[in-house]
């Protein structure tokens, strides 16, 4: 096993490490500039595969850098969390229900607020 590999996460917290460094940057990052915003023992080979998923997924945007890859996140945290929330509604068939128990979980001022954006507000 190589020293360069010892840290060893989760993929969901590696996929969020590297896209708080995505999000804390200018502009586009090489896996290079990832892993080193990251100060990981990662392999760059890790992070470019974290970040070639994370493109599978629709989740960053890359352009030609050299002879590979620049990255850029699609959307901020709180549009990504939306997604995700998108995504976890549509795998269920009773939507009405999924619906029900998610704002029935929800605290009193959660609540307001989503009461509020229904309505039309500002959050």
């Amino acid at each position: 096993m190589s020293d360069k590999n010892t840290d060893r996460r989760p993929a969901g917290e590696l996929e969020s490490g590297v896209l708080a460094a995505l999000w804390a940057a200018e502009g586009p990052l090489t896996p290079a500039q990832v892993q080193s915003a990251l100060c990981t023992s990662l392999a760059r080979t890790t992070i470019t595969t974290t970040l070639s998923r994370l493109y599978e997924k629709g989740t960053v945007t890359r352009i030609r850098s050299g002879r590979g890859y620049a990255y850029t996140p699609t959307a901020d945290a709180a549009g990504l969390t939306a997604r995700r929330m998108h995504s976890e509604l549509a795998k269920d068939d009773d939507r009405s229900a999924v619906l029900t128990r998610f704002v029935s979980q929800l605290s009193d001022d959660d609540e307001q607020l989503l009461r509020s954006l229904l309505d039309g507000g500002a959050a």
